[in-house]
């Protein structure tokens, strides 16, 4: 396993070193997408409306954020469980998107979609919302403003301590990682 430092937007080549279990720290601009934003970017895109943001080589994190304390850039911002986005997914890579962050398992259209597509899936840490949020240095709301906390946001990030769970070779820790302690 092996530990990288990325950068946004992610570039194929930037996809294709990541293995399951490997640790990344990223830093650069991502995107905040949930349930309904997924749902009304499809709509937009089936009408030939354009996304909200450049989707090329993106990142969605799978999140709704609490309310912002004065002072702080965002509230806590942990991770959304992925499978509720897995309908809309495999249409935002096709057209770009280079990966996704959340945590919980993904279908298996997502992770055909991940191969095809060249896709990572982060996994960020459930219950470390107020760690994940120091590592968020910027936050604006960009689109669909009248979701509240499912609105779409663009965050700066910096080191954002992440796990890959999915690979772009069809690696599944949720998988892959149970067997090294399954009883044989």
């Amino acid at each position: 396993m092996a530990e990288h430092k990325l950068k946004t937007p992610l570039s194929d080549a930037d996809v294709q070193k990541l293995r399951i279990g490997d640790t990344v720290r990223l830093s650069g601009t991502i995107y905040t997408a949930r349930d309904a934003a997924h749902k009304r970017m499809i709509e937009g895109l089936d009408k030939g409306q354009p996304l909200p943001f450049d989707i090329k080589g993106s990142l969605i994190y799978y999140v709704g954020p609490s309310p912002t304390k004065p002072g702080a850039v965002i509230g806590s911002a942990g991770p959304t469980t992925a499978y509720r986005m897995d309908p809309y997914a495999p249409r935002l890579m096709e057209i770009g998107m280079k990966g996704m962050i959340a945590k919980g398992k993904r279908s298996e259209a997502v992770k055909e979609a991940m191969q095809k597509h060249k896709v990572v899936y982060l996994g960020a840490t459930g219950g470390a919302a107020a760690l994940i949020a120091k590592c968020i240095k910027k936050c604006d709301i960009i689109a669909y403003e009248d979701l509240g906390p499912e609105a779409v946001r663009r965050l700066e990030v910096e080191e954002m301590p992440l796990i890959v769970v999915g690979d772009a070779y069809g690696g599944d820790l949720y998988i892959e990682g149970r067997k090294q302690y399954e009883v044989r």
